[in-house]
């Protein structure tokens, strides 16, 4: 028996067995049992996302011998012959191949005749963009108001090259790419019924390189079939594939942690020498650096992840802003592999980005200062080592929450609460995170507990992700791990935020009350009746 490729043999054959484009199938279901059919239909989708299934499950709904229907019989004449792609009353065209007048001036003579066997005669226009201008012209009154017994379906991968005279006449679906779940899930199904042993790990290999295509997941599986001589194996699949081992992100997360430049570039030219795909390595990076940010913001859907064990590891000596910006420099890399000099050279430039950039919240912090530390190693993994002394500040003048804060206070130790201010101002913190500690007193603590009491006006400030920063900030002040608890309401006016409050409205009361002693000030008063605005003036 001649062999028949998985893309043909598993294609669906009725909307119950097609997955991931619910949205089209519950409108097409809806209008054909409601019996409220459009007549132009536009389908645009990457490849092998199920446009052209979706348009021949859809002629065997409209000519079942069972009538209209959203669920086709499967076994009569009109549903075999459109699945064996011999009905003549379902008219498949390549636009691609037949892109001028003339041949659309032919589909639009023949539509006018009533159907041969069918109930209906359903065109089928394939990458419909790649049609001429004339061509679009030609068909605009018949693709407006075509014979009742007639039905369109446009199907495209570039929608954007249609003409909106076009596009206003069709009711178009836009088909989603397909998540790797769902693409993974299907191709287990195909190999269990096919009979294949498999590694669920090559399952995913294959589906990450399909990239939202089924049709391009059942290729490779097909092709993987053939190469690991009826099995699908994770190893097999990654030489065939040209990916990289499955450990290779982790080598490079590790390299990264002990900020070791030298096995960053052994690990880039190890995989380039072994003939690996270096976007597909870069793509198993950023999915790495995704689980890991899972892992730490929703633990419990991190301990369901299948290398769980090594994501946690990594949560907890990765720094979270870390993690956001080695995943969007992987993301960007990849982007960028097409504009460098090679794809060896760019893949290293993004391996020595990682190393390079970190995430900072002190923009006055010395350059020198922030090489002297490995950049993306987090508070909680580094807790042995007391963090290294920064470099002195620079001459410039210091800003006003820090006038009477000459710095931090030895490691290991805690100002006394009506010192707590001074203690705040000194620590470099920025943005939300310095705001929350500026709203905040210090309340007696005990042992590795630090207390800090908040207004219940700012309660909102106590959101994990800036208490995370504030904590990591305190650790590092203190040289050792902390456990940070609020307690909301209680706050005195022994706050930072109160303290730079006071010393506002007093410098604004200075400044008031020597403006209006000013003799020109009271000149201008007294000689045109006029009156100072307070709003108005500002301290120098």
């Amino acid at each position: 028996m001649t062999y028949q490729a998985l893309a043909r043999k598993w294609r669906p054959k009725t909307f119950a067995e097609l997955a991931g484009q619910e949205h089209v199938v519950q409108a097409l279901t809806n209008a054909l049992e409601r019996g409220r059919l459009h007549h132009a239909y536009l389908l645009t989708g990457t490849r092998g996302v199920g446009k052209t299934t979706i348009a021949r499950i859809l002629a065997k709904s409209l000519n079942c011998v069972r009538g209209v229907t959203a669920s086709p019989c499967g076994v009569c004449p009109a549903c075999v012959d459109i699945d064996a792609g011999r009905f003549v009353d379902l008219l498949e065209l390549d636009a691609a191949s037949n892109t001028g007048i003339d041949n659309m001036r032919e589909i639009l003579d023949n539509a006018r005749y009533s159907p041969t066997v069918g109930r209906y005669k359903v065109y089928l226009i394939d990458e419909v963009h790649m049609l001429s201008k004339a061509a679009f012209n030609s068909m605009l009154k018949t693709l407006e108001e075509p014979p009742e017994h007639v039905k369109f379906v446009l199907a495209t991968t570039d929608p954007q090259k249609i003409p909106v005279t076009v596009l206003s006449r069709c009711l178009q679906f836009n088909l989603k790419l397909l998540p790797l779940g769902l693409i993974a899930g299907r191709l287990a199904e195909i190999l269990r019924a096919e009979g294949v042993a498999f590694d669920e790990a090559a399952v995913e290999v294959i589906g990450r390189a399909a990239r939202g295509s089924m049709r391009d997941a059942l290729s490779v599986l097909d092709q993987a079939i053939a190469y690991g001589a009826g099995e699908v194996r994770e190893g097999p699949v990654r030489a065939m594939l040209g990916a990289a081992d499955a450990d290779a992100a982790y080598r490079i997360a590790d390299a990264l942690l002990a900020n070791d430049g030298p096995a960053l570039l052994a690990q880039a030219a190890t995989l380039a020498e072994h003939g690996a795909s270096l976007p597909m390595a870069l793509d198993e990076l950023a999915a790495l650096f995704h689980r890991i940010a899972i892992a730490q913001t929703v633990p419990d859907a991190g301990e369901a992840l299948p290398d769980a064990a090594r994501v946690a590891a990594f949560a907890r000596a990765f720094a979270p802003e870390a993690v956001q910006l080695a995943y969007q420099i992987c993301v960007q890399g990849r982007a960028d592999l097409p504009l460098a000099p090679d794809e060896r050279t760019g893949f290293a430039m993004t391996l020595l980005r990682l190393l390079a950039f970190e995430p900072t919240e002190d923009a006055d912090v010395e350059p020198a200062a922030r090489s002297s530390r490995a950049p993306i190693r987090s508070s909680q993994a580094s807790q042995t080592s007391p963090p290294a002394a920064s470099s002195p500040k620079s001459e410039a003048a210091p800003s006003k929450a820090s006038v009477d804060a000459a710095g931090p206070p030895p490691p290991d130790s805690l100002p006394a609460p009506s010192d707590w201010p001074a203690f705040v101002a000194g620590m470099r913190l920025s943005g939300i995170a310095r705001e929350l500690a500026a709203q905040t007193e210090l309340k007696p603590s005990a042992g590795n507990e630090i207390v800090l009491a908040v207004a219940e006006t700012a309660r909102h400030l106590t959101d994990r992700a800036y208490a995370d920063k504030l904590k990591a900030a305190l650790e590092q002040t203190l040289g050792r791990r902390l456990r940070l608890r609020f307690e909301v309401g209680g706050v005195t006016e022994a706050t930072l935020a109160a303290k730079e409050k006071r010393e506002r409205e007093a410098a604004r009361a200075s400044t008031e009350a020597a403006f209006r002693d000013d003799p020109f000030v009271q000149d201008i008063v007294s000689r045109f009746d006029a009156r100072v605005r307070p709003d108005s003036i500002k301290p120098g």
